[in-house]
């Protein structure tokens, strides 16, 4: 998995989604913006992280294991049953 920069620092964090309450954005192929890194925390339950460069790669995230999203990569998400999961966004900021 992918680690965040040394000098990223948080600056946003959406509301804490369901199976149910996932936005339908983040089922397909999405990006962050150029310079936002995101960080994928899951509370509990697992969700599917597929990062689709090529090759894919395919991860599944779990409280113990959050998934990091780099800038203008796509990727998607699935819950995998009953899960509860926030994205936290964060931007390096100069040294």
């Amino acid at each position: 998995m992918k680690t965040l920069p040394a000098r990223a620092k948080s600056y946003r964090k959406t509301p804490i989604f369901t199976q149910d309450t996932v936005p339908p954005a983040l089922l397909k192929r999405h990006t962050t913006k150029a310079g936002s890194w995101g960080k994928i925390w899951v509370i509990s339950g697992q969700l599917g992280y597929r990062i689709l460069t090529d090759p894919p790669e395919d991860h599944m995230l779990t409280p113990e294991s959050p998934g990091i999203v780099e800038p203008q990569t796509p990727h998607q998400v699935e819950p995998l049953g009953a899960v509860e999961f926030y994205v936290e966004f964060y931007r390096v900021e100069a040294p």
